[in-house]
């Protein structure tokens, strides 16, 4: 629980930063993909230009490139999550507290709804006609697929924040903290290929929340369970496999217990 937390600076100076570098990331990625519905808008052209707006290749990098930036930004503020999910794996590691992880996600649900009101105020004119941003289960793909979508690109993700800012891999490898952000921002961008056309890509329960709440339509709500649900499934995969498996924390645990029964 770590109450103390709640007395000092350095916890709220955290939540801040966690708020402040949501917001920047929704106010990026969801005017990125606005931007780039309305200049493919086959109203608008006609011709069908295949070059018309930045594609999903650009939709793609916008997301994992905010990701870099801001972890970057973040990392020695907050641990840079910017995610509910990264921060629940982060908990479930026993490396954040349970009080700064609740916070955490309260800050980011609330950067992302004001990252979002954000894109809504300077894309006033198309926010609402392009869907906001909003992440959906796109046709032709069921609820299961969808799921799976989402769990395994948190996943993906969560693994390579574990991987990246892993302790005993940082002692070895002094430049490991410097590139942190790197992996993690290529994480982003490489599952957002690969999910953009089956869920839009949520991967961050926050991401997906702002853009419901702001839009709050009916196609944005209808199975936004998938991208909490999903999400944090994939980021307690994660957990286990880097913790328990990878660092063999079972059997590291198994011995200990072992060890301490045999000196009773």
């Amino acid at each position: 629980m770590d109450p103390k937390e709640l007395g000092k600076w350095s916890f709220y100076r955290a939540l801040i930063a966690e708020f402040v570098a949501t917001l920047l990331f929704l106010y990026i990625g969801v005017t990125t993909v606005i931007g780039y519905k309305h200049q493919s808008d086959p109203n608008l052209n006609p011709a069908g230009d295949p070059c018309g707006g930045v594609g999903l290749l650009g939709i793609s990098w916008a997301f994992g490139g905010m990701i870099f930036v801001l972890v970057y930004c973040t990392g020695g503020i907050s641990g840079g999550h910017i995610n509910p999910a990264v921060t629940f794996g982060l908990l479930l590691a026993r490396k954040v507290s349970l009080i700064r992880a609740v916070m955490y996600m309260v800050a980011q649900c609330l950067g992302a709804i004001s990252g979002v009101g954000l894109a809504k105020a300077f894309q006033k004119a198309y926010f609402v006609r392009y869907g906001g941003g909003a992440t959906e289960l796109q046709a032709g793909h069921s609820v299961g697929v969808g799921l799976a979508a989402e769990i395994i690109g948190t996943f993906v993700l969560v693994y390579t924040v574990f991987s990246a800012t892993d302790p005993k891999r940082s002692a070895r490898d002094s430049h490991v903290p410097v590139l942190a952000p790197l992996p993690i921002g290529f994480a982003v961008f490489m599952v957002h290929l690969a999910t953009i056309p089956i869920t839009g890509t949520g991967i961050n329960p926050a991401r997906s929340f702002g853009s419901a709440v702001i839009l709050n339509r009916h196609e944005a709500w209808h199975y936004h369970w998938i991208y909490w649900v999903g999400p944090f499934v994939g980021a307690a995969i994660a957990a286990f496999y880097h913790q328990y498996i990878l660092r063999a924390g079972a059997a590291k645990a198994i011995i200990s217990f072992k060890n301490s029964n045999a000196h009773v």
